[in-house]
């Protein structure tokens, strides 16, 4: 090995301390100053001014104002706090300039970017007096501001005969922003007086007043109207910067006072955006784009005449500067080359230039400058050190920062050693790796045991000192050594090359058809070194299979077998499978393909056309067949009279799966259709296809008759014909109704009538010669717009029978209670000579002094009748009559009947109960009825278990009773007085309660 000099281990060793503090490195701005106004007000005696950045070591920082250094020690007005620069007592003029922060360590120096830095402020006005204006009436006079020195915005205002308020902008006086002068256009009487310009500084908030100026109208004379003059205007040419807001102000002196209007000289319209104020002397336009570039003309009008200015506004395309690419720390090695780029964007197009440490860089020697790139040739350890790239424009400038450190080490390979074991299989290729950290670049030679290892058939020895071996024996097995050297030095690191049998996959995954539904498995076995352990994984169609995510995949074996089963198979696994087998020194695989049959997909892009009375033609065309051909289309339909989608008739009978169209037969005319295609293969009934749009089938005539005709009923001298309405799917058309014909039994003349309403299912034929129930043949047609369709069958029908002759005889009645009447009498015996029968009974009833045709009706089937709810002592009038198909007969005689006085209205009362064992005791008070009440006949007591149980009811003459109960149960008992009247006023519910022996008094 090569002895080293005294003065390259000095070098080597002050190296190796640099490399072991590796987090050291330059000053790295992470705040800068920034251009700054600030506000001067009597309180403010200190100014900040931002400055900081990392670095280690620390960095220490110093300024500099417009190029000269600041020297904090002997300017009393400077002080730094850590990086930050204090100013104590600024003064706005003294203080004010472009300022940068200087920061540097043992690594270099930045600087950076400039920042100009202003005071705002506002003296007050000179204090001397200012001379009187006089001015004739309806004359113009401008009143001068003379704005004393400041800086930052201001506003100006005038105040007049030193009122609290500002004097307020109109029409005839117009205050400028730009001068603070007060314009006039025309002076009257009331503006003789005092007025005072008011100056306020935005920033510092602080106002100052001038001397008021006197102004004096003059009476001896009135000025005489004159044209418009414009006195206060905008500049012929103005550039405006994208996004800012311009004011362009406008005013005209003249008598009549002129009116003020803007407008565009290419005679577009004024942008929404515009605000036009101050009774239109100040046109803002903001947010200022190009489509607002343009002449803009301010017209001043009176009755005397008109004047304009106009100047053009040009955009002023200016974008910020900002980096597209910029500068990144650079480590380079002794003897390498280095280049550098910084780029920036900007209007306008930004220049550039480069510093170190802080002072400019030019082309010179091994150093080259051209605009953003940075060219360093052969670097040494003296290019070491902090480098700035500056884009600058009109509009400002970008810094960006980055350090060069340049590396001198002998080799080292203790972050980057050779790999200590590498497995490789026999007949495989090897690349060992020898990358040992050098500056400069070491050269590298490669040895076996004692041997140098040279370029050969089987090896090379790369550029970068990477050993590259193909087709590897067993007899390449051993130890390789990697020999780095520098003028620095020399080191080395080795490994092993260890080499094992290949892996080869000896029962490969084979490709095979499946069918929806059904499980299979794809084999993989391999045969490998019988040191190594194979990983198994497969991919389906390119992606790695995740079992703990899949539940149709699963992979079953162990050992070197790892086969995939595919359970419940679907149509999406359909594609290439691979097995692809892992070990430490070699992968293989292997692939297959799954073919997957299912029902066929849904047929696409159905259309209808040639539509008739009774079929389409539908054509279409085919979707996927997944795997296995469409045998035959099956066709379907749906209506909105059919109970979803129902297969419907074709020619062909059966659609072949060649077959794309198909004629749909026996439709039903003028009914709104859908239609769908199912495909079928051998595996199965595939998805319908996106339903068609609704058709409607032309309208014929109809061709299906009424069903079930049949008739009778009604009134004398009626024929009633009913029958079963037509559905509206089978009515063929519009205008659909029925033709009604019938005649006479035995009669060869039809009698017709038509209906036109297809809801019919009646019809009434009336005519008083028509006998009763005479006999008819009748029968239904139906037709439409097109035309008739066809007749029923005949059916027979019998006219209507005849009301009942005669009155019911042998009516009698008997009153029940005060409240009921019970009504008997002989039914009407059906006479020999017709079918007539009674149907029904009506009894009438009504109370003496009314009249019959107010009476209540009861209507009954049998002989008898049960009238209720009826008053007590009061006399009614009965008669009854008969009813059948036909109508109603003749009232019987009415006779009258008296129903039977109330019963008492006074319930049982002093009611006492004894309760012993099993028995109740009960006691009460004899009801005693009125005249005009029913007499009490004898007492009815009810008694239930609680509120819900069973009723019982006992009758007695006697006012006591004994009732046998089940003990241990609570008992709600009812005393009711028993009349011919009917039942009395109950007692109200009496609680027995649940013990075994009490007794009490009811009230």
């Amino acid at each position: 090995m090569k002895m080293l000099l005294p003065w390259e281990l000095l070098i080597l060793l002050s190296l190796k301390e640099c490399l072991a503090e590796n987090t050291r490195h330059g000053p790295v701005f992470t705040q800068e100053p920034s251009d700054s106004i600030f506000p001067m007000s009597t309180g403010d005696k200190q100014v900040f001014i931002n400055c900081k950045a990392k670095g280690n070591p620390p960095p220490h920082y110093r300024w500099k104002v417009d190029g000269k250094d600041i020297n904090t020690d002997s300017d009393l007005n400077y002080s730094l706090v850590e990086g930050n620069l204090l100013i104590n007592n600024p003064h706005v003029i003294n203080h004010g300039g472009v300022y940068q922060c200087i920061a540097a360590n043992t690594f270099g120096t930045v600087v950076s970017r400039e920042a100009k830095v202003q005071f705002a402020f506002l003296q007050n006005f000179s204090r001397k007096s200012r001379n009187t204006v006089s001015v004739r009436e309806g004359q113009a006079v401008v009143l001068l501001c003379g704005p004393p020195p400041h800086y930052g915005e201001i506003k100006y205002s005038w105040v007049f005969n030193g009122q609290r308020s500002f004097l307020q902008q109109d029409a005839r006086r117009f205050i400028s922003q730009k001068t603070g002068n007060l314009y006039i256009a025309k002076v009257e009487a009331s503006d003789a007086g005092n007025y005072t310009c008011a100056v306020r500084n935005m920033m510092t908030n602080a106002t100052v007043f001038s001397s008021p100026t006197p102004v004096v109208v003059r009476r001896d004379a009135v000025m005489g109207e004159y044209e418009p003059k414009i006195e206060v205007q905008f500049p012929d040419t103005l550039h405006v910067s994208k996004g800012s807001s311009v004011k362009l102000e406008c005013f005209a002196l003249g008598n009549p006072v002129p009116s003020i209007s803007w407008r565009r000289a290419d005679g577009n319209p004024l942008p929404g955006k515009i605000k036009i104020n101050h009774s239109s002397g100040v046109l803002e336009i903001p947010y200022f784009r190009p489509e607002d570039a343009g002449v803009y003309e301010c017209v001043a009008e009176n009755s005397r005449g008109r004047n304009v200015a106009r100047g053009q506004l040009i955009f002023h395309n200016v974008e910020h500067l900002q980096w597209v690419q910029t500068l990144k720390d650079a480590h380079m090695a002794i003897d390498a080359n280095l280049q550098w780029e910084c780029k920036a964007i900007g209007k306008p197009r930004p220049t550039y230039r480069w510093l170190k440490n802080g002072q400019p860089l030019i082309t010179e020697g091994r150093m080259h400058v051209e605009a953003g790139k940075l060219t360093i040739s052969k670097i040494s350890l003296l290019d070491s050190g902090m480098y700035q790239c500056v884009a600058e424009n009109e509009q400002g400038s970008l810094y960006a920062s980055a350090e060069l450190k340049v590396v001198a080490s002998p080799p080292d390979f203790t972050r980057r050693p050779v790999k200590k074991s590498t497995v490789i299989q026999r007949g495989g290729e090897v690349v060992l790796e020898c990358r040992p950290h050098a500056s400069p670049r070491a050269a590298i030679s490669w040895w076996r045991g004692g041997e140098l290892l040279k370029d050969g058939k089987r090896r090379t020895i790369m550029e970068d000192g990477t050993l590259r071996m193909a087709n590897i024996s067993k007899s390449d097995e051993g130890r390789y050594t990697c020999v780095a050297r520098n003028l620095f030095g020399s080191s080395s690191s080795a490994g092993m090359l260890v080499v094992k049998e290949p892996t080869r996959i000896v029962v490969p995954p084979l490709s095979l058809d499946a069918t929806v539904g059904q499980s299979l498995v794809l084999p993989c076995e391999v045969s490998s070194d019988s040191s190594l352990s194979p990983v198994f994984k497969w991919f389906f169609n390119g992606k790695a299979i995740d079992f703990s995510r899949q539940e149709h995949f699963e992979m079953i074996g162990g050992g070197f077998a790892g086969d995939l089963m595919v359970r419940n198979i679907q149509l999406k696994h359909s594609g290439k499978y691979v097995c692809m087998v892992h070990t430490e020194v070699d992968t293989v695989s292997a692939a297959a393909d799954l073919i997957v049959r299912g029902p066929p997909g849904a047929p696409e892009g159905l259309v209808v056309s040639d539509i008739t009375d009774t079929t389409v033609q539908l054509s279409w065309s085919s979707g996927t067949d997944n795997h296995s051909p469409v045998t035959m289309y099956m066709v379907q339909a749906r209506t909105p009279f059919s109970i979803g989608w129902q297969t419907v008739r074709t020619v062909p009978d059966s659609v072949p799966g060649q077959m794309m169209h198909a004629t749909v037969k026996d439709l039903n005319p003028w009914v709104d259709y859908e239609f769908r295609v199912v495909a079928i293969n051998s595996v199965g009934v595939g998805e319908p296809s996106t339903p068609s749009k609704q058709i409607r089938t032309k309208a014929a005539v109809p061709k299906v008759a009424p069903v079930n005709v049949s008739g009778g009923g009604g009134t004398r001298g009626e024929l009633v014909i009913m029958w079963e309405p037509v559905p509206e799917e089978q009515q063929s058309g519009e205008d659909f109704g029925y033709v009604v014909a019938f005649r006479p039994l035995g009669s060869s003349t039809w009698i017709q009538t038509v209906l036109a309403s297809p809801d019919a299912s009646r019809y009434i034929y009336r005519n008083e010669s028509v006998a009763p129930l005479s006999q008819f043949e009748v029968t239904v047609g139906v037709y439409n717009s097109v035309g008739e369709g066809p007749f029923s069958r005949v059916a027979r029908v019998f006219s209507a029978e005849e009301e009942p002759s005669e009155a019911p005889s042998r009516v009698w009645a008997r009153a029940v209670s005060a409240s009921e009447i019970e009504v008997y009498w002989e039914p009407i015996p059906p006479p020999r000579s017709s079918s007539e029968k009674i149907i029904a009974y009506e009894v009438l009833f009504w109370e003496e002094g009314s009249q019959q045709s107010d009476a209540d009706i009861v209507r009954v089937i049998n002989s008898t009748a049960f009238l209720s709810g009826l008053k007590g002592s009061t006399v009614y009038l009965i008669s009854v009559r008969a009813q059948n198909s036909a109508g109603l007969g003749p009232c019987s005689p009415s006779f009258n009947i008296t129903t039977k006085k109330p019963p008492p209205s006074r319930p049982p009362g002093s009611i006492e109960w004894n309760l012993t064992n099993s028995k109740i005791f009960l006691n009460w008070e004899h009801v005693k009825a009125m005249e005009n009440e029913s007499e009490v006949t004898g007492y009815k007591v009810v008694y239930r278990q609680n509120w819900h149980g069973k009723t019982t009811v006992l009758e007695t003459n006697k006012t006591s009773a004994e009732l046998q109960i089940p003990s241990g149960e609570d008992y709600l008992i009812e005393i009711k007085a028993l009349t011919e009247g009917g039942d009395g006023t109950s007692s109200g519910p009496i609680r027995i309660p649940k013990m075994s022996s009490l007794n009490s008094k009811g009230f």
